[in-house]
């Protein structure tokens, strides 16, 4: 009988190691998975960055190009204006005239 009970005694001993194994190795695993997810989360957030600044780059150069683009039409209104006022300023001085003296 005492030699049934030391088995048990035994048997249970060897699964509270193996318990304490499989605990030890669990928490070894948890800390693994932690260490790849915090890495995965750098790496994308180095990644979207990296996204995000090459978007704002590129719509800065489209927004420059724009700007150039309006700034060159607006010179050209405004040059077309003066050309037109300096053939046509007599004319509409004329004109001005006439139309407050008749008045």
């Amino acid at each position: 009988m005492n030699h049934v009970i030391d088995r048990l005694s035994d048997i249970e001993h060897d699964a509270g190691a193996i318990m304490d194994g499989a605990n030890a190795r669990k928490k070894e695993i948890a800390k693994e998975m932690a260490d790849k997810t915090a890495a995965f989360d750098a790496q994308l957030e180095q990644e979207t960055a990296g996204r995000i600044q090459a978007l704002r780059e590129e719509m800065e150069r489209s927004m420059q190009k724009r700007l150039a683009e309006l700034k060159a039409e607006a010179d050209a209104q405004a040059r077309q204006l003066e050309e037109t006022y300096e053939a046509r300023h007599t004319d509409y001085a004329r004109q001005l005239f006439q139309a407050v003296t008749k008045g």
